[in-house]
């Protein structure tokens, strides 16, 4: 029998280079619609699959190549006499190259003002079906989905033949690729009819964006994936124009700082250790707010993160690189600044244009052994109905006060204590597996500039004990969830120190 491969593609990259090589080893070509047009017009002999199938394109080119001689042709195993027989007795040839990528359903999506009807006519069927007919009979058929293995799968025609490990990835990779293309037209459908948020059966898709060095620790082998649609304002939408490539905790620490600023609209400066924050200003311009935002920890900020919601300048420039700093993240740079950054070799430098963007229709997602945690992304501050518990109303300057600090142990792992002044951080306990040493940790991390300053908790206090150590601290104001059986204990107290007290009535657990 004659070799013949069967080419259709979207994505007509080096398609006419891999026909011209495929018809230089002894391979008739059959296609189909636009990918025969253009061999045709490459002077490259191609026969159309109707001449093949006896059957023209119908429906508008809806059906194609859904028949019995091009998908016996593809199925057929040539180890099996049985199959064989069948071929010769249904006058039908076998196809053993397969190329074909599908209809651009995501780029479809992505467009401004797509409607239904245009994404739906751009779900590719008989695409994905000889795609998969192939991957079934990988044994006899080589499948390519991807242009970037054209040149290998010539190279090894040309040594020979295709090797099986090579059809077996091929194959492989055809899977995963209409797989994640299934996954993606589910959750636009999903979205586009108001079904529940969280289905029966959840198939998630990610692209590949690099391989790393290692994750967390140097043992454990790594990798970082995208969302196939992208996310205004998240870490993989980020241009990095400085430094050494992205480590996993680079990546989860910056998320980290990225997820506090996104709760400030004025110009705000964010350093993060460990993906929590670790000092936190907003100023009338970023140099000032990158000053505070250091000075509020310049112990913890070193080695840190710095995400920075407005252009970074010179000025606030030559105050970066004054320490070490693994990455600066910022809507955009002057070009003097990003000279005076660049002196820093290693200093990971990311633009990200949409920092401010919000998070909008998102999942929280946790892996755990064996199965997946699935929340909504926490995007809500408090509730509407806050109060003051206390017979002392806050002062206007407390409640921003403790507005801006809410913002920060927000974002804090729990138990999370931040204490604030001024629009700026001061002290921030993470992380402890009580409450009482959160605040303490943050109180004394505070030092002087604790008096008169106010103290957030992300969830209730379970003692009046940290309403104790917020009076002796100098403290005036706290603001906090509410909702422990021992609430009384602590506004009492409160009252008896003149603390003023909210009650957001919304708590903020972040593990």
């Amino acid at each position: 029998m004659a070799k013949r491969a069967f080419l259709s593609v979207w994505d007509k990259t080096g398609i006419e280079e891999f026909a011209k090589e495929l018809v230089g080893l002894g391979f008739e070509l059959l296609s189909t619609g636009g990918t025969q047009r253009a061999l045709e017009a490459a002077g490259i002999p191609v026969t159309n699959v109707s001449d093949i199938t006896g059957f023209p394109e119908c429906l508008d080119g809806r059906v194609k190549t859904l028949h019995p001689k091009i998908h016996a042709g593809i199925l057929a195993m040539r180890s099996n006499e049985k199959h064989m027989e069948q071929l010769r007795e249904l006058g039908v040839e076998t196809i053993d190259v397969v190329a074909v990528n599908l209809y651009p359903f995501k780029q479809t999506i992505m467009k401004e003002g797509v409607t239904l009807a245009e994404a739906i006519e751009n779900i590719d069927i008989g695409g994905p079906t000889m795609l998969r007919a192939a991957s079934k009979n990988w044994q006899d058929v080589t499948v390519v989905v991807d242009s970037a293995d054209y040149p290998r799968v010539i190279a090894e025609m040309k040594e020979g033949g295709v090797s099986q490990k090579t059809k077996f990835a091929l194959a492989t990779k055809v899977f995963e690729t209409t797989a994640a293309y299934d996954s993606l037209i589910a959750a636009y459908l999903r979205e586009q009819g108001g079904d529940e948020m969280f289905p029966e059966k959840l198939t998630l898709t990610f692209e590949k964006v690099q391989s790393m060095r290692y994750g967390e620790n140097p043992h454990q082998a790594a990798c970082f994936y995208k969302e196939a649609l992208p996310v205004p304002g998240s870490l993989a939408m980020a241009e990095q124009l400085n430094g050494k490539e992205l480590s996993y905790n680079n990546i989860n620490d910056t998320n980290g700082a990225l997820d506090t600023l996104r709760e400030y609209d004025e110009i705000t400066v964010v350093g993060a250790k460990h993906a929590n924050p670790c000092g936190v200003a907003s100023a009338d311009t970023v140099c000032e707010a990158y000053k505070r935002a250091y000075e509020a920890d310049p112990v913890s900020i070193f080695g840190g993160i710095v995400a920075a919601n407005a252009t970074i300048d010179a000025d606030t420039a030559r105050e970066m690189v004054k320490i070490f700093l693994e990455i600066v993240v910022a809507p955009d740079y002057t070009e003097e600044a990003l000279e005076i950054l660049r002196t820093k070799k290693n200093l990971r430098v990311l633009k990200l244009p949409t920092i401010k963007a919000k998070v909008e229709n998102a999942f929280d997602m946790k892996k755990v052994l064996g199965g997946m945690l699935v929340q909504e992304y926490n995007t809500k501050l408090l509730n509407d109905d806050y109060k003051v518990v206390t017979k002392r109303q806050p002062t206007e300057k407390e409640i921003e006060d403790m507005i801006f600090t809410w913002k920060i142990v927000k974002h804090t792992k729990s138990n999370g204590i931040a204490i604030g002044k001024d629009k700026c951080s001061l002290g921030i306990g993470p992380g402890q597996v009580n409450r009482i040493w959160a605040a303490n940790a943050a109180i004394e991390r505070s030092g002087e500039k604790v008096k008169g300053a106010v103290l957030a908790s992300d969830a209730f206090f379970p003692f009046s004990d940290c309403v104790e150590a917020a009076a002796k601290a100098g403290i005036t104001a706290i603001i906090q969830p509410g909702g422990s059986i021992r609430d009384e204990e602590s506004i009492k107290l409160a009252d008896e120190k003149g603390i003023a007290m909210i009650f957001t009535g919304i708590r903020h657990f972040k593990h």
